[in-house]
């Protein structure tokens, strides 16, 4: 079994001026040496990820980095990049070594590609771009790409009330999201319980993990919860309170239930669902910092990326700065990438 916790605070940078570059290189190099690259692998991630960065001051509009511990892989150090503008009309042609032009993001992307370990890029002309790759140690495994997650704190709070977390085992990957009430740090111990009590509990069914977080959150401010076991053959899902939970796909989506309640103080009669999964279909699952009305169709290409491109492009399409923030996306096993 492979358990990983998604990260409290997702310590998004603004580049909106050229000491975001050496803010996020140098948060990169931290994590790059405490995983135990190489002084080489460390040049490089440093190398590749100044240069994104450079790129976000220099062309983007409202553009913002984050890099953190890969939530899949915690040894591995991953960049998500993300932007409202000018975006690429053709990114392939921007990954060709040599492409630039004026104004657009494209510029670098061939180098940053090399560099890196992995990466994917969803860019829409007008809308902006999202980019997300990670960097892993010589003979490390790479990360599955079944599960991702961001978060964001209303405002300038320096912490998030929501949190996630995400377990793998065998061809299943099991999610938390948790939406601490209220905001800040109040909220967040409520979702870091929440953490705590699911990862005892993760190989129990979802129905179950939700009735241990009801009872051992009774301590915390409480929040709403929501867990999802998705594997080959389906969906299980079972919530407490207003997290929405999806199967979407590029054509449209379709809702999954949580029951109405505060986990940790009141909550009725608690109950699993289960959902078929289309071909191709992924799980996407978010707080209410994140509106219900993002369609996938008026985002062409997003739900056939990688789950962190996904997640992030969500952030920016439904996120709303006058709330926290959380949501998470999830590939069976059969569709990873």
């Amino acid at each position: 079994m492979g358990a990983v916790t998604g990260p409290r605070v997702d310590d998004w940078i603004r580049a909106e001026d050229p000491s975001a570059v050496g803010a996020v290189r140098r948060k990169a190099v931290g994590l790059a040496e405490a995983a135990g690259f190489d002084p080489v692998l460390v040049g490089q991630t440093a190398v590749a990820v100044s240069e994104a960065v450079s790129n976000l001051v220099k062309h983007a509009v409202e553009g913002t980095a984050m890099v953190r511990p890969h939530p899949e892989a915690p040894a591995t150090v991953e960049l998500i990049c993300l932007d409202r503008g000018p975006g690429m009309a053709d990114v392939a042609r921007a990954l060709r070594d040599g492409y630039s032009t004026s104004g657009t993001l494209g510029i670098g992307l061939g180098a940053i590609s090399r560099i890196a370990s992995g990466y994917d890029v969803h860019s829409l002309p007008g809308r902006g771009t999202v980019l997300a790759m990670y960097f892993t140690a010589t003979g490390t495994p790479p990360p599955p790409l079944r599960a991702s997650g961001v978060t964001r704190p209303i405002g300038e709070e320096p912490v998030s009330g929501d949190g996630f977390a995400i377990v793998r085992s065998g061809p299943a990957t099991t999610v938390l999201v948790c939406d601490g009430l209220g905001h800040g740090h109040i909220a967040a111990q409520a979702s870091n319980r929440a953490v705590e009590l699911f990862r005892d509990a993760s190989e129990q069914e979802p129905l179950d993990i939700v009735a241990r977080l009801h009872a051992g959150m009774s301590g915390t401010r409480g929040g709403a919860v929501a867990v999802a076991r998705v594997d080959p053959g389906g969906v299980s899902y079972a919530g407490l309170g207003n997290v929405s939970g999806w199967v979407a796909h590029a054509e449209g989506r379709q809702g999954m239930v949580s029951v109405p309640g505060i986990a940790g103080h009141r909550g009725g009669r608690l109950r699993q669902y289960s959902y078929e999964l289309p071909p191709y279909a992924i799980v996407i699952m978010h707080t209410d910092g994140l509106t219900d009305r993002w369609d996938p169709a008026t985002i062409p290409g997003l739900f056939t990326r990688t789950p962190a491109v996904i997640a992030a492009g969500l952030m920016r399409e439904a996120g709303s700065r006058r709330d926290d923030a959380c949501v998470v996306t999830v590939r069976p096993a059969h569709g990873a990438r």
